[in-house]
């Protein structure tokens, strides 16, 4: 009996139009009394230029651009999809699913639809569940994406967060296939975590009970994501039978170029064999590692047969990590 595995046959990706760099959005912020720099934000983070949605523009209306993009490059229609998983902390409505409203406006129904939400962690939890959905025969051809309008609950007065994210949207569809392509993954959570970094709202009464921005304690999620990092990345490898000289490219969250620099330097790869988008993107969330990968696939940096870490750690505290062969 023939055992089936999972690849990634098409990557796509979407950043709305309006683009943000560090002086536009010091600028913005002045004319709110909040004081911060090109340079304090570089120097921090490595960000230098971040895209925000426009009033109106949904989670659901960034996926479906990716997801467009990466059906086109698996040469596939979206009928030919058979289950849709979609990260994302930022989804259209409390429900349903932004995997459902995508799902229609994609023009197809009937195959399963949700949403998997572990924040910055959301891809790699939602690529792991395809691919185990896939492996069991439950799915063939499965799209999964991560989207986020991170804008919408930045607490603008806060420049130690408000500076830091960005909207976007990344996709791949993930097919049945004869030949290994993820090889293996290693998921984790810790919930006593929940405080370093959160939004602590709800809608209650109609009315949002709480605090509906994000909230962050920068030092203890740095402290925590370098460490966890590793070592989700070691034992994927393990897992595989792998080392980290069989890395082409490490693929993380794009959270903190100081975050991504320190987890490359503990698996013993250079800086010129990681995807660095966190630049020109801003951390993303869900939405970062898919649109890293898209864009190391369209550079040509990234090519079929190369073996690929995508890792990220999110508010949960979550993490994890994915190793496999496009």
């Amino acid at each position: 009996m023939t055992r089936t595995y999972s690849r990634i046959t098409g990557t796509g990706s979407y950043l709305p139009p309006r683009r943000l760099t560090n002086a536009d959005l010091v600028a913005e912020l002045a004319t709110q009394g909040v004081e911060t720099s090109d340079d304090w934000i570089v120097e921090r983070t490595g960000i230098r230029a971040r895209h925000f949605a426009d009033a109106g523009v949904s989670t659901s209306d960034l996926a479906l651009h990716a997801a467009r993009q990466a059906l086109e490059a698996a040469g596939l229609e979206a009928k030919d999809i058979d289950l849709i998983v979609v990260a994302t902390s930022t989804p259209d409505m409390v429900f349903p699913s932004a995997a459902c409203i995508l799902q229609n406006k994609l023009g197809i129904a009937g195959c399963p639809a949700f949403d998997v939400q572990a924040v910055c962690s959301g891809f790699v939890y939602a690529l792991t569940v395809a691919d185990a959905m896939i492996r069991t025969g439950t799915a063939h051809k499965a799209l999964v994406v991560g989207a986020e309008v991170f804008s919408r609950i930045l607490d603008f007065s806060d420049r130690t967060t408000c500076v830091l994210f960005g909207d976007g949207a990344g996709a791949v569809v993930l097919e049945a296939s004869e030949t290994p392509g993820i090889l293996a993954s290693d998921l984790h959570a810790d919930g006593k975590h929940v405080g370093i970094l959160c939004v602590p709202g709800q809608v209650s009464g109609g009315v949002v009970a709480g605090h509906a921005m994000l909230k962050m304690d920068g030092p203890a999620v740095f402290k925590l994501a370098v460490g966890v990092l590793e070592e989700a990345a070691r034992a994927t490898l393990a897992k595989a039978g792998k080392t980290e000289a069989d890395i082409d490219w490490l693929i993380p969250h794009q959270a903190n170029i100081r975050i991504m620099q320190s987890t490359a330097k503990r698996l013993k790869l250079s800086m010129d064999k990681v995807i660095v988008t966190v630049d020109q993107h801003g951390n993303t969330s869900a939405a970062s590692i898919p649109l890293a990968l898209d864009a190391g696939v369209r550079s040509g940096k990234v090519k079929k047969g190369d073996t690929l870490m995508l890792e990220g750690v999110g508010g949960g505290f979550t993490w994890g990590a994915v190793l496999l062969n496009l």
